[in-house]
């Protein structure tokens, strides 16, 4: 008598499993994290040039945060840059930078602090670098 009430719970539970197997499932499919973009008005650009004023031509070209220690790699890489030359790069993130440059034949040059979102270009002149 118990086999009895059990057969049909127990049919009811496997045609309920074979049901949802069917039944679309919801996946989860994890998102990236979006960060919250800057306020209207204060959107920073933040690419630059560094365009070669002077008469000598540029070996080495390093950047980074001004939060940081350290300068970094140099960025021409096995490039230079030579007179009247321009290059294009984009700062990874808002905010101060400074930048170095060597030239060939000896001699560097540093400038510090520059609000990457204000500067567009940052000028190699015979004197030393600045930013505009």
């Amino acid at each position: 008598m118990m086999l009895r009430r059990l057969l049909p719970a127990v049919v009811a539970l496997i045609g309920a499993a074979i049901v949802s197997a069917c039944a679309p499932q919801t996946v989860y499919v994890p998102q990236p994290v979006a960060v919250a973009p800057p306020p209207i008005g204060q959107a920073c650009d933040s690419r630059f040039q560094v365009v070669n004023q002077s008469s000598r031509t540029v070996l080495t070209l390093q950047y980074s945060h001004s939060s940081l220690a350290n300068w970094g790699v140099d960025q021409l890489g096995q490039n230079v840059l030579p007179p009247g030359r321009v290059w294009n790069a984009r700062a990874s993130n808002a905010g101060n930078y400074d930048f170095r440059i060597t030239w060939a034949g000896g001699g560097a040059a540093e400038l510090r602090q520059v609000n990457i979102c204000l500067a567009s270009q940052i000028i190699v002149t015979n004197r030393g670098l600045i930013a505009r």
